[in-house]
C-alpha cells in the first residue's frame, strides 16, 4: 500500500469545506480552533475545563460497552478516562447495515491516529471514541449498501418499513438478512480473505441482533484493538447525566435559536447553511407517534403528534424521563461534550459546514466547540486501474467529469495523426507521378496509355482500402482506451460520486483482507494532518 496526496481543490467538495482546508483565517468567526495548527491545539488543551465529571463518564462508557465484545485496549481506555486529565477524540456515523460506505472506515481511522497524535504530544491520556448514531430514525439511508460488479454499482437492501420508529436503534436485523448476504455474496465472490470477512459480518449483523447492537460490534472487532471505545446517547444514564442540558435546550431555546441563526445566516452568505434551524433541539420519543420534533405552541410547546406542555411541564417530564426525548443534530454534539471531555471531533466535510452554524449556540450552554478535524478523505486505486491509469490523458480529478464528457476529451487529446492529411498527399504524389510515367509510357507505345490509367486507378483503390484499415485500426485503438475510461470512472467516481461515499468497506476487505484498515493506519505518517485527500494505491 502506498499513499500520494491530492489537492482538494478540484474535486468535488464545497468551497466551505475547501476553505476550512486552505485558508482557516477566512472562517475563524464560525470555528474556535484552527485544526493545522498545532501550537493552538495545545493551547486549547492545556486550558481545557471540563465541566463534567469523568469518573462518572468512565463508568456510563464500562456499562455501555458490556453489550459488545470489546477489545482489552478499549477497556485500559475506558478506565483511563477516570484520570482527572484525560481527553477525548470523538467520531460517529449513523448505524449503515454491514457497515456501510468507506468514508465511515475513514473517519474512525481518522479519529485512532489523531488520538494517538495527541495523546504523544501532550503526555496525557487521549482516547478515540466512535459516537453510534443510535438515536437516528432514517431506516432509508441505513438499510442499504453498494458495491461494485463488472465495474458497475450494484446496490443491495433490507425490505423498507412503513410503521413509524422511534430510533434505528431499536429495530432489530431483519431475517431478510439471509436473501441480502446471498445476493452481495454473489456480487463480491469468494477470494482468500471472503470467509474471515463473512465471519466478522456474521458475528455482528445477524437476525435479532438490534442495528446498533450489530454495528457497534462490527466497530469494535476491527478497532476495540487500537483502543476505539463506544458510546452513545440512546442510554438512560446517558441521558441522566446530561439531563440539564436537554433541560436547558428548553428553557434558553429562544437563545439557542437566535444564536443558531445569526450564525446561520452569516454563513449562508458568505457559503451555505447545511442544517435547517426549527424552534428546538429535541424530538419526543413515543411508542405509538414514533419520533416527533417538538415546535412552539404559543407560549408552550407540541408534537405533530397531538402531545401539548407548557415549558415548566415540559421541563419537568425532560427531568422524570429523559429518555423520552432525543437530541437533533444540533444538540446531539453538546450532550457528547457535555458528557465527555472532547477535545476534538472528526467530521465529515457536511458536518464540517453545519457545526460552523453552531459555534455561538456553544456559548448558550457555557461550553465552547471542540477542535473540528477533517476526516481522511481518500480514494482506494486497485492495481488493475492502477495500471491504465497513466495511459490515459486526464488527470485524476478529471475522472469525476461525466463519461461523455470525458470520451469527447480523449479525442480532442489524442488525434495525434491527421489520416485525411496523410492520404490526400500521397493521392497527389501518386497522381503527380502517375501523371509523368503515363506520358513516357505513351510515348513508347501510345495503346498503353489506357492501362497506365487503370494502373493508377488500381493503386489509388488500394490506397482507399488502406485508409480504412488505418481508420478501423485508430478506432480499435480508441475503442480499447475508452472502455478503460469508462472503467476507471467506475472505480474511482462510481455513480459520478466520491468513491469514499458510495461503495461499501467491506468491497475493498473482500479482495484486500480484513486487516487492509491495519495497513492504512501504518501506513499514516506520524504528522498527517489530513489536510489533502489521499489516493491509495493497493
Amino acid at each position: 500500500m502506498q499513499l500520494s496526496d491530492y489537492s482538494f481543490e478540484t474535486l468535488p467538495f464545497s468551497d466551505l469545506f475547501k476553505t476550512y482546508i486552505t485558508n482557516f483565517d477566512e472562517l475563524s468567526d464560525f470555528y474556535e480552533t484552527n485544526p493545522f495548527d498545532s501550537k493552538a491545539i495545545v493551547r486549547k488543551a492545556e486550558e481545557f475545563d471540563f465541566g463534567g465529571d469523568r469518573s462518572k463518564a468512565s463508568a456510563i462508557l464500562t456499562a455501555f460497552n458490556a453489550a459488545f465484545n470489546i477489545d482489552e485496549a478499549a477497556h485500559n481506555n475506558i478506565e483511563r478516562l477516570a484520570n482527572e486529565d484525560s481527553l477525548v477524540i470523538v467520531t460517529g456515523q449513523q448505524l449503515g447495515i454491514y457497515g456501510g460506505p468507506l468514508y465511515t472506515i475513514l473517519k474512525t481511522v481518522t479519529t485512532i491516529h489523531i488520538a494517538k497524535q495527541l495523546e504523544q504530544k501532550l503526555d496525557r491520556p487521549v482516547i478515540p471514541i466512535f459516537w453510534l448514531a443510535d438515536e437516528d430514525h432514517d431506516y432509508e439511508e441505513i438499510r442499504s449498501i453498494s458495491v461494485l460488479d463488472r465495474d458497475k454499482v450494484q446496490s443491495y437492501a433490507l425490505p423498507p418499513k412503513n410503521d413509524k420508529l422511534p430510533t434505528v436503534s431499536e429495530i432489530e436485523i431483519p431475517e431478510a438478512i439471509d436473501q441480502m448476504k446471498a445476493e452481495l455474496k454473489e456480487s463480491l465472490y469468494d477470494t482468500d480473505f471472503s470467509e474471515e470477512l463473512w465471519d466478522l459480518l456474521d458475528n455482528s449483523f445477524t437476525a435479532s441482533n438490534t442495528f446498533s447492537e450489530a454495528f457497534g460490534q462490527w466497530i469494535s472487532n476491527l478497532f476495540s484493538k487500537y483502543g476505539l471505545v463506544l458510546a452513545g446517547s440512546k442510554n438512560i444514564e446517558v441521558k441522566e447525566a446530561t439531563n440539564k442540558f436537554l433541560k436547558k435546550s428548553i428553557t434558553k431555546a429562544s437563545d439557542i435559536r437566535n444564536q443558531l441563526d445569526v450564525q446561520s445566516q452569516r454563513i449562508g452568505k458568505e457559503f451555505h447553511r447545511q442544517v435547517t434551524i426549527y424552534d428546538s433541539n429535541l424530538f419526543y420519543l413515543n411508542g405509538d407517534s414514533g419520533r416527533t420534533k417538538i415546535a412552539r405552541n404559543g407560549d408552550g410547546w407540541k408534537t405533530d403528534a397531538g402531545h401539548e406542555w407548557e415549558t415548566d411541564q415540559l421541563v419537568e417530564e425532560i427531568e422524570e424521563n429523559p429518555d423520552h426525548f432525543s437530541p437533533n443534530v444540533f444538540l446531539r454534539p453538546i450532550l457528547q461534550d457535555a458528557l465527555l471531555p472532547t477535545l476534538g471531533y472528526v467530521a465529515g466535510p457536511g458536518e464540517t459546514a453545519y457545526y460552523g452554524q453552531m459555534k455561538k449556540m456553544y456559548a448558550c450552554f457555557n461550553l465552547e466547540m471542540p477542535v473540528i478535524f477533517p476526516r481522511l478523505s481518500a480514494t482506494i486505486i486497485e492495481p488493475a486501474i492502477d495500471r491504465i491509469i497513466n495511459e490515459l490523458p486526464f488527470d485524476f480529478h478529471e475522472y469525476g467529469d461525466r463519461i461523455e464528457d470525458l470520451e469527447s476529451a480523449y479525442v480532442d487529446r489524442t488525434e495525434q495523426h491527421d489520416i485525411e492529411a496523410i492520404f490526400d498527399e500521397w493521392k497527389k504524389d501518386v497522381e503527380k507521378l502517375a501523371e509523368k510515367k503515363t506520358k513516357e509510357v505513351a510515348n513508347i507505345d501510345p495503346t498503353l496509355e489506357g492501362a497506365s490509367g487503370k494502373a493508377k486507378a488500381t493503386y489509388l483503390n488500394e490506397l482507399n482500402k488502406l485508409k480504412g484499415k488505418v481508420y478501423r485500426a485508430v478506432k480499435k485503438q480508441d475503442q480499447t482506451q475508452l472502455q478503460r475510461i469508462k472503467r476507471i470512472k467506475a472505480h474511482t467516481f462510481p455513480g459520478d460520486g466520491l468513491q469514499e461515499r458510495v461503495i461499501a468497506s467491506i468491497f475493498y476487505m473482500n479482495k484486500y483482507g480484513v486487516d487492509i484498515w491495519d495497513e492504512l493506519l501504518n501506513n499514516l505518517s506520524e504528522e498527517e494532518q489530513f489536510d489533502h485527500h489521499k489516493l491509495i494505491y493497493m
